[in-house]
């Protein structure tokens, strides 16, 4: 039997020998780090029951692999050292020195936090283990300005701990593989290490997902033999054709299939799995870039290309530098197959991204200039890092900005400009100049005039249309309007509105609050002074003042008010009311959405007094002959009830079960051709079903009184304010009676 001593001097030798032109020094680095995490992490155990170094172990042998440097390695023997042992950053500094401190200090999680930063508006809500999560990622993603080689050790840390996830319970592994889907898959995504952002994700996806995963690893390994038969016929007669051509170095292999790509594409393309490109693939590797062109000029003669399906990476890379010539072909048979070509530099590039072009070279000075350009294209994109002080937007941010698909436009002078997908002229004004942003008063983009909020797409032309004089609109932060999608936008938005003096936001803030309030047909029904309260501000003025600064928002406001409306709708009830059910979406049946513990087949309806919606703490009623009402649980007729014994255990059910109840709206506006279609189409883009209409015409004007089936506040919000932006409608609202 093989002590554990002699294993990990085996691990040791393995770590040394990936470095075969270490210097003395490097081994000697390594080797010391190698024992002091060893002596450190004596006696821990991980939840698989292996010692907890072979995690450490298994860190530094990823980081070996992608070919990191002596420091790297060590501080990925460390990283855990500090968070579970006694060891701290300074033991470490004394004995490693102030990088390999730095490192560990970058890639070890925060153990104590102040109040203050759990989250915004003081809300202490959020449990304090995701508050940290939080904080951790926000200080190692601002790190990585600094030294990027500590998000390498943590990806490396995060990639191991996803290969042993089985190990932790279920809702353990859901989350830990949540955010591997939405922050570190991306994050490898964007520093180009592509080896570990496709098993970041597959096992992610392995764990969100398991019927999905388990369906298509099952499809694939049933036709394995078939299909690499297939592959090696045409990778045969691929390389005669390319060797004929003089491509003498030239090497041809199989791509690997990633699970979580090609469910991707299956649901995005709405496909078959034998209709999915990547499941036969191949990889051509050349020794220059003349020999890439040659090789696709070869594989197009071969096999016919699929129209659409060749991109050219090379001339325009992607924006995490990522090289390769990809296209798809149907062979002589019918098969499609995709290839991608590209040389052995851009494939090292490809796979190991900014790692690749790391040099330690001891007594030189500098990195490459391709790790240069790269490292400040980091820079650039976390440049609102500062700006955003609370964690969990932070991190929001990072997701919605930096991980996001981009999107490049073009200026008339022809520069390109790099912005997230879903961004608007507004974002590419602002991107150009903060004072471009602020006069903007339309836009061309491919030299015709649309709407601030378009979303641009690749290749747009846009051309900014400003005025001498003015600033930003209060709509343009109006998250239901989508005008400024980049923080950096809304910051600066924020920015000038702040600047005004005080009297006109109070101006500007009162006109937006009668409006929202209009809007939602409650202008009667509650005064200016309880709204302010509603929404946490003592003195009117302020209030007002803070909506005209945009550090309030109309949805903010509309959020408030409902609550509160329905609030006091609950303490207005009889009790004949309180069995009243809500409105149920038409077709749907009563007892689907909510789960009654211990019964069956009981007629459920939600109790109009309180009307719950999912996500809203429940509990049921049983009412004689009308089987059960469900309440929230702090709804003041329950809170009152005498017979608690008639109380009854409920939950929500699945999402799929989603309740809609029926909200009354008004429409006012000029009668125009098309406006009827306009209307329906705004609101069937927010999914919401109309289940009745009425129009009425009178001296060029159109009333139209609809009922929809509405899920949620949030839902109603975003198409009233939509509505009231519509050219020609002069009014929309919430209506409360005929």
């Amino acid at each position: 039997m093989v002590s554990a001593s002699n294993l990990y001097s085996r691990d040791l030798t393995s770590l040394l020998a990936a470095l075969p032109k270490s210097k003395p020094n490097e081994i000697d680095l390594i080797a010391a780090a190698y024992h002091r995490a060893e002596r450190a992490h004596s006696g821990q155990k991980r939840k698989s029951g292996e010692p907890y170094f072979t995690h450490c172990v298994a860190v530094a042998s990823i980081l070996a692999e992608m070919k990191l440097d002596a420091e790297t390695i060590a501080a990925g023997l460390l990283h855990d050292v500090v968070e579970d042992t006694d060891l701290t950053i300074t033991d470490l500094r004394r004995e490693f020195g102030m990088t390999i401190a730095t490192l560990v200090d970058g890639a070890t999680k925060l153990k104590n936090l102040p109040l203050k930063n759990v989250s915004p508006n003081g809300d202490t809500r959020r449990s304090s283990a995701v508050n940290r999560e939080m904080e951790y990622i926000r200080k190692m993603l601002l790190t990585m300005g600094d030294d990027v080689r500590v998000v390498l050790v943590k990806l490396a840390d995060r990639l191991h701990n996803m290969r042993t996830l089985g190990y932790m319970p279920r809702e353990k592994q859901r989350t830990v593989a949540l955010e591997t889907r939405d922050i570190f898959a991306p994050l490898a995504n964007r520093l180009g290490i592509w080896q570990i952002k496709w098993e970041l994700e597959d096992l992610s996806f392995r764990y969100l997902n398991p019927e999905a995963y388990r369906a298509i690893a099952k499809a694939l390994d049933e036709r394995r033999d078939e299909r690499e038969a297939y592959v090696r016929q045409i990778k045969e007669r691929l390389f005669k054709e390319l060797r004929a051509a003089n491509i003498n170095q030239v090497t041809i292999t199989t791509r690997p299939k990633h699970i979580y790509s090609i469910y991707s594409k299956m649901t995005r393309k709405d496909l078959p799995l034998e209709q999915i490109y990547d499941i036969r693939g191949m990889r051509v590797l050349v020794d220059n870039l003349p020999e890439c062109y040659l090789a696709l000029g070869i594989v197009h003669n071969l096999w016919r290309p699929i129209p659409g399906e060749f991109d050219d990476y090379i001339a325009n890379p992607k924006d995490n530098f990522y090289r390769s010539l990809h296209t798809a072909v149907h062979d002589d048979a019918g098969k499609t197959v995709e290839v991608q070509i590209r040389t052995w530099e851009m494939h090292e590039d490809a796979e190991y991204g900014i790692a690749a072009h790391w040099r330690y070279k001891e007594g030189e000075n500098g990195h490459d200039q391709a790790f240069e350009q790269r490292l400040a294209y980091l820079r650039r994109l976390m440049e609102f890092g500062p700006e955003v002080n609370d964690a969990s937007q932070f991190v929001d941010t990072v997701k919605s900005e930096v991980f996001q698909d981009r999107v490049y436009s073009v200026t008339p002078n022809g520069d390109i400009i790099d912005l997230p997908v879903g961004a608007t002229p507004i974002d590419f004004a602002y991107h150009i100049h903060t004072d471009i942003g602020n006069r903007c008063r339309g836009a061309k983009v491919n030299g015709r005039l649309v709407p601030l909020n378009t979303k641009l797409k690749m290749g747009d032309q846009v051309e900014i249309l400003t005025a001498k004089r003015g600033g930003p609109s209060m709509d343009w932060l109006n998250p239901d309007l989508d005008y400024a999608v980049t923080n950096r936008a809304r910051s600066k938005i924020r920015q000038w509105l702040r600047k005004q003096n005080r009297d006109k936001h109070i101006a500007t803030g009162r006109d937006a609050l009668e409006r929202e309030l209009k809007r939602l047909g409650v202008q009667e029904k509650m005064s200016y002074d309880s709204v302010a309260r509603l929404v946490g501000f003592d003195k009117l003025d302020d209030f007002l003042a803070a909506i005209g600064a945009g550090d309030v928002t109309g949805p903010q406001i509309t959020n408030r008010v409902l609550e509160e409306e329905r609030r006091k709708t609950a303490e207005n009830q009889t009790d004949a009311d309180l069995l009243k059910p809500r409105s149920k979406r038409a077709g749907t049946n009563t007892t689907k959405g909510v789960s009654i513990m211990g019964a069956g087949g009981l007629l459920v309806n939600l109790a109009g007094c309180c009307a719950p919606m999912p996500a809203d703490d429940i509990i049921g009623y049983i009412t004689r002959g009308r089987g059960v009402t469900v309440h929230r649980s702090d709804c003041p007729n329950i809170i009152a009830l005498r017979e608690t014994e008639r109380l009854i255990e409920v939950s929500w059910g699945d999402a799929e079960d989603e309740q809609h109840y029926l909200v009354p709206v008004e429409v006012i506006a000029y009668d125009r051709e098309g406006l009827l279609r306009e209307i329906t189409t705004i609101i069937a883009d927010q999914r919401v079903n109309i289940a009745s209409v009425d129009v009425t015409t009178s001296q060029h004007y159109a009333r139209l009184k609809l009922q929809l089936e509405i899920a949620n506040n949030q839902q109603l919000t975003r198409i009233l304010t939509k509505l009231d932006m519509l050219h020609d409608v002069l009014e929309a609202r919430r209506r409360y009676s005929n």
